[in-house]
């Protein structure tokens, strides 16, 4: 498989053609990256290895633990949690107690080669011809990328063998010399986990039939042997537990990506369950062999081999979180005619091959079967679904391009400091952009709540310190007018209504509202509109976490009245009814006012009527009245949010250079066909 290059040139003298024309900033990107993946590297060690025996390497006990493989006299299934097969056992038993004190350095280290490992051959193994710059800096990306997916932390975490299977098919399918020990190879990773058999209808229906019988007697063999030696494990797992079915943790966990944990979830179980997931598994065993045949006549055999291993993860009946990397293997294939689509597929791979399913949807009970089934659904679409593009598409090398509004001319030499972040007139990926928006806010979250310790109660002190120093600085400035609002409108009952509900409504409708109207009828300024947003988001987390402060409501001596949230209870660390999941202390800056004021300036500036501009600057006024009435900000928190908004759109501006004037000329250009002049 490793010599059928379409093109028939070796991948070898294309990276050497590469490397001869490798140009200085190329070299510097290449160190970088090789720098990141020794930090990587280190990160991964010193996180395992600082951790408490016992608390890490988990799994490996199974093996050198008190109860574990190395100690039981009985059967393999007696020793705790051991859900390999009998083979697995049969070959790593011999381990002996001498090597069981340096078996936790051994094994991280062991596994970060095998890691490396990995990532070479699957940059050697992309499709040819390759780019120069792919070639140069498609090792150390995939390394990159193979570190910090979630298979391969919880592998060094818990001290998996899960890597060993994955890397046997690519060398058996990229490195290896002769059919036999290709098969050799194969099988030998079959017999580790058994679905990985697929492989070999794989190598059969692209004619290479030698190393299909191979892998078959591989795996036979194995098996066998094992039989011999341990039957009545062998029996235990082929019969008993269906070929490891039962086996480890509940079949219905989350972590159990195939299929069968799927429809468990689902609520379905007995023979219903059972014919329905032989019938699932058995239609998409053999649409995704269908689909890796073409794709290895195509010449992409890493997207043939990484579909077939996605099938394998969807037909096993466990498919824990640890093997799940041949989905991180299917971003080589490419989707989509316009270069904007380009990177959404390798972009929704990376994310949930590296992020917990929390950060990629939302905590709804409408979005639980996608929350608890991302990597499968990844891993079906790669296998079934998503029209990979042939290396023949005149798009395969070269997409559609963006179309760009003209350069706009600045007052400074050097703006836009970024030059290739030019403005697309072009509408950006949808699919792309809700990703973007869903992850960036997932991590706003996350930070605010680490900026008080993971607390409430955590950062109380110095928040409620803080508090008190905006309130001095306020009376020094005759500006402290909080207390006198948030009393007059609470003894109004009409209009406390009104900026409660304006607080808690209006804060993210209104800007998500403005975002999906620029998306659809305006996207260049869509892109400068976004871009501002989130710098000054990104700025608004520096204050958070550099300056926790307690907002008026939660300073106790100071008399406010919450009237949003109700009476507090102070003799509570968390102040009895608030949540421990958000930061309360994330008050300066106010991105309620901040948000908001963002709104108004991109409304006045991109509306065409004078009263949709002024409309969209009463907002940032009712929100700075809302957030003051309520009690839940202090006036200086409104300036400071006003402060990072100005910033995102100054930052935006030396960035991306000035944002396309508003115009027919710089929105989505008309494609409809016009008249020729000369034929009518």
């Amino acid at each position: 498989m490793s010599q059928a290059n379409r093109d028939g040139r070796p991948a070898e003298s294309i990276r050497a053609t590469a490397a001869g024309r490798d140009h200085p900033r190329l070299r510097a990107a290449r160190l970088g990256l090789w720098l990141l993946v020794a930090l990587l590297a280190a990160r991964q060690v010193a996180v395992v290895l600082a951790t408490p025996r016992g608390e890490r390497l988990t799994d490996l006990e199974t093996w050198v633990g008190p109860n574990g493989v190395l100690h039981v006299n009985g059967s393999l299934y007696d020793s705790t949690r051991f859900t390999g097969t009998p083979f697995n056992g049969l070959v790593l038993k011999p381990l002996t107690r001498s090597a069981e004190q340096a078996l936790g350095w051994g094994w991280t280290f062991g596994t970060l080669l095998l890691v490396v490992a990995l990532g070479v051959l699957a940059a050697r193994a992309l499709p040819q011809p390759v780019g120069r710059r792919t070639a140069l800096l498609a090792t150390p990306v995939a390394i990159s990328l193979l570190m910090i997916s979630l298979p391969v932390r919880n592998a060094l975490w818990l001290g998996q063998t899960s890597i060993i299977p994955v890397l046997l098919v690519l060398l058996g399918c990229f490195a290896a010399h002769g059919q036999r020990t290709s098969g050799l190879l194969i099988g030998l990773a079959a017999a580790l986990q058994p679905t990985l058999l697929l492989f070999t209808p794989l190598l059969w229906c692209t004619g290479r039939r030698g190393a299909a019988l191979s892998a078959g007697a591989t795996f036979a063999a194995c098996t066998g042997l094992a039989w011999a030696v341990m039957p009545a494990d062998s029996y235990r797992y082929w019969v008993h537990h269906l070929a490891g079915a039962g086996l480890g943790g509940p079949a219905d966990g989350l972590a159990n990506q195939s299929l069968h944990g799927a429809l468990l979830r689902l609520g379905l179980s007995g023979p219903l369950e059972i014919a329905l997931f032989l019938a699932l598994g058995a239609a998409v065993a053999v649409l995704a062999l269908r689909r890796a045949v073409r794709y290895f006549r195509d010449g992409q055999l890493l997207l043939a081999v990484a579909v077939t291993g996605c099938a394998a993860i969807a037909v096993s009946p466990t498919a824990w979180q640890h093997q799940l990397l041949w989905v991180l293997l299917a971003a080589v294939g490419r989707v989509g005619t316009r270069s904007s689509d380009r990177y959404v597929w390798p972009a929704a791979v990376v994310l949930v091959m590296t992020l917990p399913t929390k950060a990629l949807f939302p905590d709804m009970t409408s979005l639980d079967p996608l929350r608890t089934n991302g990597v499968l659904l990844a891993a079906l679409a790669a296998a079934v679904a998503l029209p990979f593009l042939s290396r023949t598409s005149p798009y395969y090398r070269a997409p559609k391009p963006a179309e760009y509004a003209p350069a706009v001319p600045t007052r400074f030499r050097r703006v836009p400091l970024v030059p290739f972040l030019r403005r697309a007139l072009t509408r950006p990926n949808l699919l792309l952009e809700l990703l973007l928006i869903r992850v960036t806010y997932a991590g706003y979250s996350e930070v605010r709540l680490a900026a008080t310790g993971g607390s409430n109660a955590a950062g109380r002190a110095e928040a409620e310190e803080h508090g008190m120093q905006v309130h001095d600085l306020e009376r020094a400035l005759h500006i402290d007018v909080e207390r006198w609002v948030n009393h007059t409108v609470a003894r109004i009952d009409p209009l406390r209504e009104f900026f409660d509900f304006y607080y808690t409504s209006f804060h993210f409708a209104v800007p998500l509202t403005v975002l999906a109207l620029l998306y659809w009828r305006r996207p260049a300024q869509y892109r400068w509109a976004r871009s501002a947003l989130g710098l000054a988001t990104l700025l608004a987390l520096a204050g958070f976490w550099l300056y926790p402060l307690a907002p008026p409501r939660l300073m106790p001596t100071l008399g406010f009245i919450d009237t949003v949230h109700g009476v507090q209870d102070f003799s509570q660390p968390d102040y009895g009814t608030l949540t421990h999941l958000t930061n309360q202390y994330a008050a300066m800056p106010s991105l309620h006012f901040g948000w908001s004021l963002w709104c108004g300036v991109v409304i006045a500036v991109l509306a065409r009527r004078r009263w949709a501009k002024a409309l969209g600057l009463l907002h940032p006024l009712c929100t700075l009245c809302a957030i003051v009435a309520t009690g839940n900000h202090w006036v200086l928190d409104a300036v400071g949010g006003a402060v990072v908004v100005a910033a995102g759109f100054g930052l935006t501006y030396l960035l991306s250079g000035p944002r396309p004037p508003v115009g027919a000329a710089t929105e989505e250009p008309d494609r409809r066909p016009t008249l020729d002049p000369v034929r009518g």
